[in-house]
């Protein structure tokens, strides 16, 4: 007997080790079989007077994976981990530079009393803006390689985005009936949305999975693989797996959405569980040709592309999931610094073209800005004194993002309106604070220098 180690390139998940391992296995001239997808390598034992090394990478090869010197397959691991790391780094810029993001979201949110049709041309609409915000979450459940052959694997990418698209619709369903049942009961207005700070952390939990799970199937971090979550599954694993598409998307209806929330607003005004739920079914079922279509574009590819598309779809993944961090960060405050540490960076800042700064008068600091669509202005103020900040908002500068502004430090929110708004607060402490629209998507920044 002989003993080998071979390197597999392309294994992405738990399902490519099983596989190979199993056609291994058939081979009785084949023993002591070990195959790591953490690493991408087989490790056996075989009889050179049975069965040859060609024959053997012929079986892995058929399966649809590459067998590699181990040299080689180092150095193209390298650079292979090098340009996805670059695309991703430069995906994250672009979108975050120019606010691609941001300019998806629709100019104005729904209005209560629209009838069931009209609600779900706005999800047509609207659901550009839901590519946007849930597009990376739509396909991370799309792209999971689990079948045998591409034609399968494209059946089971569509399964998948199906039953995603699925979960949402139930769920916004459900969530809708909800809020009909408390708005006919307490009549409580748009009061139910959930806090700044939960639905930043909700969508830092998303970004952090779906980078994880981005990279995983990249493989540019092996290490990360061993990363896995242990959890008793009633019925049978393989039914839940089955089903998890299906469950990502029932949380789906907690997301800080512009339209979904617009729409619950909607829901709670109609005083009825029965016309709640109806209207978000309506908006719902909206949203989902286009969201079907986005899965369905990659699963039909996935034909003849399988592996192209599912790197570039996991890098798509990793990118939308940092967006998703990054705007996360920002409503859980996470990106604001005060104290005597950064009062020489607020020092830098206030000759800054591009920062407006206070001119005190009779112990007020009056400030004054213009907003922009897909851009909030910064300032710089001073601490302990009342601060009185002049914001005019031009014609058709407001959209589904921007039209709510946090400041999250502060403890106050501002809901724009056409013309002149005023903002009125006292900054405590110094320090660097990062305020943003109500779904994190657009920043600014209010330096706070010393007394």
């Amino acid at each position: 007997m002989k003993h080998t180690v071979i390197y597999i390139d392309g294994m992405t998940c738990i399902n490519c080790q099983s596989r190979i391992w199993n056609v291994l296995k058939l081979r009785p001239e084949i023993t002591g079989i070990t195959v790591s997808y953490e690493y991408s390598r087989a490790e056996f034992d075989y009889d050179p007077k049975k069965i040859g090394m060609k024959e053997i990478v012929k079986m892995i090869e058929d399966l649809g994976y590459q067998v590699i010197p181990a040299e080689q397959f180092r150095r193209k691991q390298l650079r292979q981990a090098a340009a996805e790391i670059f695309a991703i780094a430069l995906l994250f810029v672009i979108l975050q530079r120019f606010g691609i993001l941001n300019h998806l979201a629709p100019d104005s949110l729904a209005e209560t009393g629209m009838g069931y049709g009209m609600l779900f041309v706005i999800g047509l609409i609207t659901s550009v803006h839901c590519i946007a915000m849930c597009g990376g979450i739509n396909l991370s459940q799309t792209l999971q390689k689990q079948e045998a052959n591409a034609e399968e694997i494209s059946r089971s990418m569509f399964r998948n985005t199906f039953s995603y698209n699925m979960g949402r619709v139930v769920s916004y369903t459900v969530i809708g009936g909800f809020l009909g049942a408390v708005g006919g009961l307490a009549g409580i207005g748009d009061s139910l949305q959930a806090s700044t700070v939960f639905q930043g952390s909700l969508k830092l939990l998303a970004g952090i999975i779906m980078v994880v799970m981005g990279v995983n199937m990249l493989g540019i971090f092996p290490g990360l693989r061993k990363l896995r979550i242990h959890i008793p599954f009633p019925g049978g694993k393989s039914l839940w797996k089955k089903r998890t598409p299906f469950l990502v998307g029932l949380c789906n209806g907690f997301m800080p959405c512009g339209p979904l929330q617009s729409m619950e607003i909607v829901a709670l005004a109609s005083g009825s569980w029965v016309a709640g739920a109806f209207s978000m079914f309506c908006f719902s079922l909206g949203t989902v040709p286009l969201m079907l279509g986005f899965g369905s574009i990659f699963s039909a590819l996935g034909k003849k592309f399988t592996r192209q598309i599912l790197k570039t779809g996991a890098i798509l993944v990793v990118v939308m999931g940092l967006a998703m961090m990054s705007q996360g960060s920002v409503l859980s405050g996470l990106e604001s610094r005060s104290g005597e540490k950064v009062a020489a960076e607020v020092d830098n800042v206030q000759n800054d073209d591009q920062t407006d700064v206070a001119v005190e008068k009779d112990g007020v600091q009056y400030v004054s800005s213009t907003m922009r669509s897909g851009w909030y202005p910064d300032i710089t103020v001073k601490a302990g004194e009342p601060v009185k900040w002049e914001i005019n908002v031009p014609e058709g500068s407001i959209n589904g993002c921007n039209y709510r502004m946090i400041l999250q430090d502060f403890g106050m929110d501002h809901t724009f309106e056409n013309g002149e708004n005023v903002i009125e607060f006292i900054p405590e402490k110094e320090g660097v604070y990062t305020y943003s629209c109500w779904m994190g998507m657009i920043t600014g920044t209010i330096y706070v220098t010393g007394k």
